[in-house]
C-alpha cells in the first residue's frame, strides 16, 4: 500500500521530519525559501498532506489547484496563514499547535516587557558606540517593573502565563481585558482583575498584547489606544503583526506620547516598518517568542502527530475547523 504524501513547506527539527519519513512519502524545501503561492501550488501537486508555518498562505486558489490535499498542519499556535472558511467549505482539515508553546511564549513575553522598560537595548547600542564614559543618576532610567501596572490584552493560556510571571513573581496590579471573562477561578490563580479596554489603557504602566488576529482585531492599537495611554507607558506585542498600527506606534515613540514599546511581530514581517527603525526607544525581535529549541521541536512534533492523525482516518488532535461533510467526501475516500 502507498503512503500517504507529505510536503514540509519549510525546515523542520530534523528528528522530526526522520519521524514523518516513517509514515509518509515526503518533499521537503531543502533550501528553506519562503515559496511565492505559484511555487506552493506547484509543490502541492499530488500532495495529501502538508506541514506548513506562517510562511505559506492556504486560501481558496491554492486549494482549487490542489484538489488531492486533505490535512494542513500548522506549526503555530496561530493560522492567520489560513483560510480557515475556504478550507472547510473545500473539505480540507486544518490544525495549530496549541499548548506547547505557552510557559516559552510567556517567558519571552515577559522578557521583552523587562527589556522594554529598562532599557536594555536602548544602553547596549550606547555602551557599543564608545558613548559611556561616565556614571550619570538619570542614565537610561527606566520604568519600574516590580509593584506597578501590568494590562493585558488577550487572556489566553499565554496572556495567564504573562500575569502569573507579574503578579506572583514581580508583585504587579494585573487588569485584563479579553473578549470574554475568565472564570473566577482563573481570575484568583492570576490574581487579575478584568476591566474594560479603555481603562486598561489609560491604568496600565506596561500593556502586553497576546490576541489573536482577526479581521476584528486589525490595529486593536492606533492613533486613538495610544493617545489614551500614558506617557510613561510601555507596549509590548508578542501576539501578531496587524493587531498595532506599526506607523502609528512609531508616530507616538517618537513624540514621547508613550515612553517605549518592545515589538516581536510586525504588520508586514519579515519587513519592518522603516520608521521604527529610525527611533530608539523601540525593541525590535524577529519573531523569537516561541524560540526554544525543545518547543520548536515539540511545535513541529504536534504538527507531525496531527498529520500522522488525520491521513491515518483519525481526527486531528488540534483542529482549527470542521470540514464541510460532502466537501470531504470528495477528497476522501471516507472522512475521518
Amino acid at each position: 500500500m502507498n503512503k500517504p504524501r507529505v510536503l514540509i513547506a519549510r525546515a523542520i527539527p530534523p528528528e522530526v521530519e526522520a519521524f514523518l519519513k516513517q509514515h509518509f512519502e515526503l518533499r521537503t524545501n531543502a533550501t528553506d525559501e519562503v515559496w511565492t503561492p505559484a511555487q506552493l501550488m506547484a509543490q502541492l501537486q499530488g500532495m495529501d498532506g502538508v506541514l506548513t508555518t506562517g510562511s505559506e498562505r492556504i486560501d481558496a486558489e491554492v486549494l482549487a489547484a490542489c484538489p488531492q490535499l486533505k490535512v494542513v498542519a500548522n506549526m503555530a499556535v496561530g493560522y492567520n496563514n489560513f483560510d480557515v472558511q475556504a478550507m472547510s467549505q473545500a473539505g480540507v482539515q486544518g490544525t495549530n499547535a496549541p499548548d506547547v508553546l505557552t510557559e516559552t511564549t510567556a517567558d519571552f513575553g515577559f522578557a521583552l516587557l523587562m527589556a522594554t522598560a529598562r532599557r536594555v537595548t536602548e544602553s547596549e547600542h550606547y555602551l557599543r558606540a564608545g558613548k559611556w564614559t561616565k556614571w550619570s543618576y538619570d542614565m537610561f532610567a527606566g520604568a519600574e517593573v516590580h509593584g506597578s501596572t501590568l494590562g493585558i490584552i488577550g487572556m489566553g493560556r499565554i496572556g495567564q502565563g504573562i500575569a502569573k510571571r507579574g503578579a506572583h513573581g514581580f508583585g504587579m496590579q494585573v487588569i485584563y481585558h479579553n473578549r470574554s471573562r475568565l472564570s473566577p477561578e482563573l481570575e484568583t490563580a492570576c490574581k487579575a482583575r478584568y476591566v474594560g479596554k479603555e481603562e486598561l489603557l489609560q491604568t496600565a504602566d506596561h500593556v502586553v498584547l497576546v490576541l489573536p488576529y482577526t479581521p476584528e482585531n486589525h490595529h486593536t492599537i492606533g492613533a486613538n489606544e495610544l493617545a489614551l495611554m500614558k506617557p510613561t507607558a510601555t507596549l509590548i506585542n508578542i501576539a501578531r503583526g496587524g493587531i498595532v498600527d506599526d506607523a502609528a506606534l512609531a508616530q507616538a515613540l517618537k513624540q514621547g506620547r508613550i515612553a517605549a514599546a518592545g515589538l516581536d511581530v510586525f504588520e508586514a514581517e519579515p519587513k519592518v516598518h522603516p520608521d521604527l527603525l529610525t527611533v530608539p526607544n523601540v525593541v525590535l525581535t524577529p519573531h523569537i517568542a516561541s524560540a526554544t529549541t525543545p518547543t520548536r521541536r515539540a511545535m513541529a512534533q504536534l504538527a507531525a502527530d496531527n498529520l500522522l492523525a488525520v491521513l491515518g482516518g483519525k481526527p486531528a488532535l488540534t483542529p482549527v475547523n470542521t470540514p464541510d461533510a460532502a466537501a470531504c467526501a470528495q477528497r476522501w475516500a471516507s472522512c475521518p
